[in-house]
């Protein structure tokens, strides 16, 4: 007896993620003869709709907001025949030559999955955070740096990420404080060299436990680790970098991960796993941004073309 549950269609590539890297992939997968399957949980473009506008992916000199660029990619996509549903992948079975991808309600199957689930900032868990992201909280450097342009801004973290933004925004920013609630750094050295050697005041022992705001952030309640001592700075913006969090928790056990659970692939998207690929920010990379998931996206399609002509 058939079950209405499992889809009978074996596709040739199932992508788990509606992001740049999921969207791309599928356009490049699908305009090669293949058929495509793209299951994304919430809305077009993933994480890059929280991002109100985005003004480094070529192409867009005005700039074009997340949501717009997410819809655009999809319906690039779908016009060659991709297909799309919006579904919560629950469960994966990623062994075997035929892999099975179980939604709440339906189990699909394909002879490739490309994992593009992406990753997301950690927050910092006080209240007002969400309120106030966008309007003076900020979670990428890069993304946002220019709209703080000649103000004054805080960094808040103390590794790698948190002191390249800090440098990043020392050449945009009129004032920028790298915020650390240690004092010391767990940057590598030669990230230290250079912040120390640049305009960046770094607040040492302290932590962000309250945001100072009307419509936007203006200022945020710092607590001296050690005292306890709390007092006020006046900022045009706080970026949060303490952190990403990639939503690879499905894969566990099945595809090989890093200690921060990013999964290990290199430049072709390979993972340990024949016939899966791993795409966007979910991956073991140096630079997550919109224009290296798409240029993932397109790795990964081709990646998968080969696994299935059995090239690879």
């Amino acid at each position: 007896m058939e079950d209405k549950n499992v889809e009978e269609r074996i596709y040739d590539v199932i992508v788990i993620g509606g992001g740049p890297a999921g969207y791309t992939a599928a356009l490049y997968a699908v305009r090669s003869g293949l058929s495509v399957l793209v299951l994304e949980k919430l809305s077009p473009g993933g994480q890059m709709t929280n991002t109100d506008q985005i003004d480094n992916y070529p192409g867009f000199p005005e700039g074009i907001g997340g949501f717009e660029l997410g819809e655009r990619m999809q319906k690039g996509a779908l016009r060659f025949g991709a297909e799309n549903q919006f579904a919560e992948v629950k469960s994966v079975e990623l062994s075997g030559p035929v892999k099975a991808v179980r939604t709440r309600k339906k189990e699909f199957k394909a002879r490739a999955v490309i994992l593009a689930t992406g990753a997301y900032p950690r927050k910092t868990g006080i209240e007002g955070e969400e309120r106030l992201a966008g309007r003076g909280i900020a979670y990428c450097a890069a993304c946002d740096g220019m709209f703080y342009k000649d103000k004054t801004v805080a960094v808040y973290g103390g590794g790698n990420t948190a002191v390249e933004d800090a440098l990043l925004l020392s050449r945009i920013c009129a004032k920028v404080y790298l915020i650390h609630r240690r004092d010391a750094l767990r940057a590598a050295k030669v990230y230290q060299d250079a912040l120390f050697g640049s305009s960046v005041e770094l607040i040492w022992n302290s932590r962000v436990t309250g945001f100072l705001a009307d419509k936007r952030l203006t200022g945020v309640v710092l607590t001296d680790t050690g005292t306890g001592e709390k007092r006020e700075l006046s900022l045009d913006g706080l970026f949060v970098s303490i952190g990403r969090i990639p939503d690879t928790k499905l894969f566990e056990g099945q595809v090989s991960m890093d200690e921060a659970g990013y999964l290990i692939a290199d430049e072709s998207t390979c993972t340990n796993v024949p016939g899966v690929f791993a795409a966007g920010d979910a991956r073991t990379k140096k630079l997550r941004q919109v224009i290296t998931a798409a240029a993932d996206g397109a790795m990964a399609a081709w990646s998968a073309e080969q696994y299935l002509a059995g090239e690879a």
